[in-house]
């Protein structure tokens, strides 16, 4: 299961003990900011898209949306999200659980800027029922992203 892979990568750090698991559901903005008790703004969502003839994952704020015309100029290319049978093949995690941790090689993973109103953000961490909090510094660091981008609009 994807959460083992996470967890493990986690361990490395000492950190997994700071990922949580819900008795419900965390795989949307809405259920995992239920599950936290914040804001949706701050979860910080993974979007996963093909680029390049690669995997392409986005962090962004929870309340962003993806601007066509912002992504175009970033990529070179439309926005074509993967389908659910991908996301797990490429990436290596399920829709609902997708994270920036413990992905497939050759998996690139950008941050966008709409996260970066906040001190402290919640992925996933492999799996439906689960978060973790990551300050913006945590989350560069233990992504592993390429860059800070700027690709959404609406928050």
């Amino acid at each position: 299961m994807a959460i083992n892979k996470v967890k493990t990568y986690f361990s490395q750090y000492g950190m997994e003990e700071r990922i949580q698991e819900f008795d419900v559901s965390s795989a949307t903005v809405e259920l995992a900011a239920a599950a936290l008790q914040c804001a949706p703004q701050r979860i910080a969502k993974t979007l996963s898209f093909m680029a390049g003839g690669h995997a392409v994952l986005i962090v962004t704020a929870g309340d962003a949306k993806i601007d066509n015309p912002k992504y175009k100029a970033q990529f070179g290319t439309k926005a074509k999200m993967l389908s659910q049978e991908e996301v797990e093949t490429l990436v290596g995690h399920a829709v609902g659980g997708v994270c920036p941790f413990a992905v497939n090689e050759g998996v690139e993973v950008y941050l966008d800027v709409s996260l970066k109103r906040f001190e402290t953000v919640f992925p996933a961490c492999g799996s439906s029922n689960s978060a973790i909090e990551l300050t913006i510094t945590e989350l560069e660091k233990y992504s592993g992203f390429i860059e800070w981008i700027d690709v959404c609009k609406g928050y």
